[in-house]
């Protein structure tokens, strides 16, 4: 009987040491978890930001943008977005 309850002891430690410490324990679990949270929100982030670009992308496709049409539309945000101008217009640039 002294065998059987001396090999059962060492698995029930052998057990709980995998449970609290080692490989796949709760706190192992919970970090994945946190994990997972930050990677979601994250995702969430990135989610709303090509939804913003693909919206303007198909607001610039289709010629709209801020009460613009057609090329003005473009022509408007290459100024504000990208600072280009056209050929026969002269930059200033006014430092604040």
């Amino acid at each position: 009987m002294r065998p059987i309850v001396i090999t059962l002891s060492f698995f029930l430690v052998v057990l709980q040491y995998r449970l609290w410490i080692g490989e796949g324990s709760f706190a192992q679990h919970q970090s994945v978890r946190e994990q997972i949270a930050e990677r979601v929100q994250d995702n969430r982030t990135l989610q709303a930001r090509n939804d913003a670009l693909a919206a303007k992308v198909i607001a610039l496709q289709q010629g709209r943008s801020e009460g613009l049409y057609g090329l003005p539309a473009v022509e408007e945000y290459a100024r504000q977005e990208l600072g280009m101008i056209r050929k026969d217009e002269t930059f200033f640039y006014m430092p604040d």
